[in-house]
């Protein structure tokens, strides 16, 4: 149980932290997310069905490829409305959700599209243990993914650049920092961190256009569980949701149903109980 919720807990700390940098640096709720995360499972099923690519070699030039996408969007949407409303901010990534959704059903039908790829039933023995090896890949690439991107905020010029933004938008740019670059390159790295999990995902399950309301949800839960704004919680509220979940499907009867609501409960009862978040 704990091995399988931690190997869990890997991709979602690389999809949740997309939507943090999206709160935390720009300040918008981003209800999109996860189809930017479905558009990477799409990429990564059409690259190995049309070309035999797999879905980790495509990781680079899709994460390029979906940056470049991220950073359209947020000159020619997102910008116009980061002074409006909070509810016209959330009104309008809920339509670009609905929009990328009917476009994958328009491209790919409503059907799951399942990748082939050779070394999707394989498996390590570990001790007693049995591992799958695409979750144990996973785990590693987007375990070190996050980890880079931690570096990225922690040592970079951009990064406390980023950082200082987050804090205070005023202040940052007295003292000369570009805020609407920085809020550029914060939701551009947003989407490609989502459309990366989304190509790895290809590696363990089937691409689906409705799949982005899912981990859209999930990474909600683990931001509220970390504390809005707090990126650098969000791995250890990962591992709460991971575990979490793991803890469902091993001890609850019929708990692998049960284990995909699991994220209300943590989000109605941080909400409730801690609303600032567990690691504030």
């Amino acid at each position: 149980m704990l091995i399988f919720g931690t190997l869990r807990s890997g991709l979602y700390a690389l999809a949740a932290v997309g939507l943090a940098l999206s709160v935390g640096v720009i300040g918008i709720v981003n209800f999109a997310h996860g189809e930017f995360l479905m558009l990477g499972a799409y990429l990564g099923y059409w690259l190995f069905a049309s070309y035999g690519v797999d879905p980790l070699a495509a990781i680079p030039l899709g994460a390029a490829g979906l940056f470049v996408l991220g950073g359209a969007l947020y000159r020619t949407a997102i910008r116009r409305v980061l002074r409006a409303p909070e509810l016209n901010q959330m009104l309008l990534t809920f339509g670009i959700a609905i929009f990328l959704q009917n476009l994958a059903v328009i491209l790919w039908s409503g059907d799951p599209r399942t990748a082939a790829i050779p070394y999707k039933a394989s498996a390590l023995a570990l001790g007693p243990f049995t591992i799958g090896l695409p979750q144990v890949v996973v785990f590693v690439l987007a375990t070190g993914l996050t980890a880079a991107l931690y570096a990225l905020l922690g040592r970079t010029r951009v990064g406390k650049a980023m950082r200082a933004v987050a804090q205070d938008r005023v202040g940052s740019a007295i003292i000369g920092v570009e805020v609407d670059r920085i809020y550029l390159l914060a939701f551009g790295l947003s989407v490609a961190l989502a459309g990366t999990a989304g190509l790895m995902i290809t590696l363990q399950l089937s691409a689906s256009p409705y799949m982005g309301l899912l981990y859209t949800l999930k990474a909600f839960a683990i931001i509220v569980i970390a504390g809005l704004g707090n990126i650098g919680a969000v791995v250890y509220a990962s591992l709460v949701l991971g575990l979490a979940e793991a803890f469902v499907e091993f001890y609850v009867p019929n708990g692998g149903g049960w284990s995909e609501g699991v994220f209300f409960l943590l989000i109605l009862l941080v909400l409730l109980v801690r609303p600032r978040g567990l690691f504030q």
